[in-house]
């Protein structure tokens, strides 16, 4: 379950309760993403509030941008994390969409590529791995729980991103618009076989979509809603035009079926993003997830 650090006018109560009745509930992680130019809580900042708001859940981050973050600061920053959440985090990474977001931070939208960002996580794994980056007396601290530091995941729709992960990414952090299964199966291949070549353990398959549960009419709007809010780079035409399609809305029974034609596919996770603060959506989820067994 992703939390709901999208909507507007968030405070910590509504976040903390949403931390508590995810780590509460049979979800395996718990979610949140990064936009700079946008209103929305800082991805670090939160990390710490839900490190120390869980205590079961795996907190697992859909996705950071490391061209935007110095990356010695930016591995210190998720080293620390993995230490106040006991060993519990997975660092999903992107690229990144908005140039508005490079040049909200004066970042070069020229290192809006995977070569720039295997750069940055190399830089990253050194840090954690306890090796000098600087002429410091000592290496950056404090040294993550888990030992190399969190798992890496990789945010991507592409095949060609996918390869290019293969040597640093532990899996897949992606996302589908559609919930085109054959699709996102292929796409699944494509890890499978990179990371086979790679010679490394099979990978960790996770996608996410946005969800509304309720009546079908209700449910759409506010998917509807949610879009024009958070795709505001975008004419909101566009936005009209790709809203009756993207993302999932309907019922309860619906949405199991969904989960079912993901899990037959092979993943291992999905990442469900809501498209409101109403923490009744999560007790909803949860109990779809109780008859999924």
């Amino acid at each position: 379950m992703t939390m709901p650090v999208m909507e507007p006018d968030l405070d910590a109560a509504t976040l903390k309760t949403w931390a508590r009745a995810i780590d509460e509930g049979p979800f395996s992680s718990l979610c949140w993403g990064e936009r700079i130019a946008f209103d929305n809580p800082d991805a670090m900042t939160l990390l710490g509030a839900l490190a120390a708001w869980t205590d079961r859940v795996r907190l697992v981050t859909t996705v950071v941008v490391p061209q935007l973050h110095d990356p010695v600061a930016l591995a210190k920053s998720l080293a620390t994390g993995d230490v106040l959440s006991g060993g519990r985090l997975t660092v999903g990474l992107g690229v990144g969409g908005r140039h508005e977001d490079y040049h909200a931070v004066g970042a070069d939208t020229a290192t809006q590529t995977m070569r720039a960002m295997a750069e940055r996580v190399a830089v990253m794994k050194r840090v954690w791995a306890g090796e000098k980056v600087t002429e410091s007396v000592l290496p950056v601290g404090p040294p993550p729980v888990q030992p190399g530091g969190p798992e890496l995941l990789v945010g991507t729709l592409g095949p060609k991103t996918v390869r290019s992960a293969a040597g640093w990414a532990a899996g897949l952090a992606g996302t589908t618009l559609d919930l085109d299964t054959d699709q996102q199966n292929a796409l699944f291949d494509v890890a499978r076989q990179a990371w086979d070549a790679a010679g490394k353990p099979k990978p960790h398959l996770a996608t996410s979509f946005w969800f509304a549960i309720g009546e079908p009419e209700a449910a759409r709007a506010q998917v509807r809603h949610h879009l024009l809010r958070y795709m505001n780079w975008i004419p909101e035409e566009f936005v009209d035009a790709i809203a009756p399609t993207t993302g999932w809305s309907g019922s309860q029974d619906e949405l199991l079926a969904v989960l079912r034609r993901f899990e037959d596919i092979g993943a291992d996770e999905v990442h469900l993003i809501p498209t409101s603060d109403d923490i009744e959506q999560v007790h909803r989820v949860a109990e779809v997830i109780a008859d999924l067994g």
